[in-house]
């Protein structure tokens, strides 16, 4: 499948039906979504340049996502999906630039295609080209990214709040809570692992654009847009560090929390052995089956040994307490 962008009067129109065999000789953007053989034949013979293929797209070398041929500039971009399940991933997409042309190779669908196609179907700048389409999608992109961090950044803070300042009864142990915590914990880590995987992609994608737009002399103002995004894309690829930092820092606060709870849990036992101890030591000499004990023939001897045992259990919490080890 794939779709076919025109100018129109003020804005880019996805053109309706297309035929495969003859494609609008305008089209400034061609965007291809899982495309079929006979679509990249159609979309070569008119762009001049060839299709990559999906394995071609996920090649990891720089040189195999980045390159110049036959006047074309291919550039692989990682970029995230379903950023806002419980699921995301990352998916490669392919930027093809020829002459004033932009093919885009997808095999998913990321969100900021949607959002500028949206854009420019409402309002395009007259004279709009291939060029200006790629920027707006790698702005787009950008700003997505700013996006899936700041609200990783919010729930890795919520989730700080739940250890270490836990409302009513979750301050006490509780093994389902600590779970979900750490379920959180980890999905924050992963989605914040792909995003800095993004970002890194895509802050090679535009130094490489950079550099191009200088040797084809783009206008000031395209130059000085894609060196804005230079510096937003390394602002980011640092906050996303400083936020894969924050979300060891808290699994680490974590996983010292439940050991605590663990260890006044072992602590507890281990009192409550030590105080019943004495009391099951007496419980346990006046139990024996001797013919001969003296205390047997004591008149009050049955309460006399319960007063002991009281005292033998009272006698090492008191002492614990004034130690505070509880």
């Amino acid at each position: 499948m794939f779709s076919v962008f025109v100018p129109a009067e003020s804005s880019l129109k996805k053109a309706g039906s297309v035929d495969l065999a003859a494609l609008p000789p305008n089209a400034v953007w061609i965007d291809m979504v899982k495309p079929t053989a006979a679509e990249d034949q159609a979309v070569e013979g008119l762009a001049g340049i060839a299709v990559p293929t999906r394995e071609d797209m996920q090649e990891i070398e720089i040189s195999s996502r980045l390159y110049v041929e036959n006047g074309a500039r291919y550039m692989t971009a990682s970029l995230m999906c379903a950023a806002d399940t419980e699921s995301p991933r990352i998916t490669p997409v392919t930027f093809i630039l020829s002459g004033h042309r932009l093919v885009t190779v997808r095999y998913d669908v990321p969100k900021p295609f949607t959002l500028v196609e949206n854009k420019l179907a409402r309002s395009a700048a007259a004279g709009i080209n291939g060029e200006t389409v790629l920027l707006e999608l790698l702005d787009a992109v950008i700003d997505r990214c700013a996006d899936i961090l700041e609200r990783a950044g919010a729930d890795v803070d919520a989730v700080s709040h739940a250890i270490f300042e836990p409302e009513g009864a979750a301050r006490t142990g509780h093994a389902k809570r600590y779970s979900d915590i750490l379920i959180a914990i980890g999905r924050k880590g992963d989605l914040t692992s792909k995003v800095r995987e993004s970002l890194v992609s895509i802050g090679r994608l535009v130094t490489f654009v950079t550099a191009e737009a200088d040797s084809v002399k783009w206008s000031k103002e395209m130059r000085a847009q894609l060196k804005t995004m230079q510096r937003d894309v390394a602002s980011l690829t640092d906050h996303a560090s400083y936020l894969s930092n924050k979300i060891t820092f808290v699994l680490d606060a974590m996983l010292g929390v439940v050991n605590l709870e663990q260890n006044n849990i072992i602590k507890l036992f281990s009192v409550m052995a030590v105080v019943l101890m004495p009391p099951t030591l007496i419980a346990s000499i006046y139990g024996m089956n001797f013919k001969l004990m003296p205390e047997l023939e004591w008149e009050h001897g049955y309460p006399i040994a319960l007063v002991m045992m009281l005292l033998a259990a009272v006698g090492p919490y008191v002492f614990f307490k004034w130690k505070k080890w509880l």
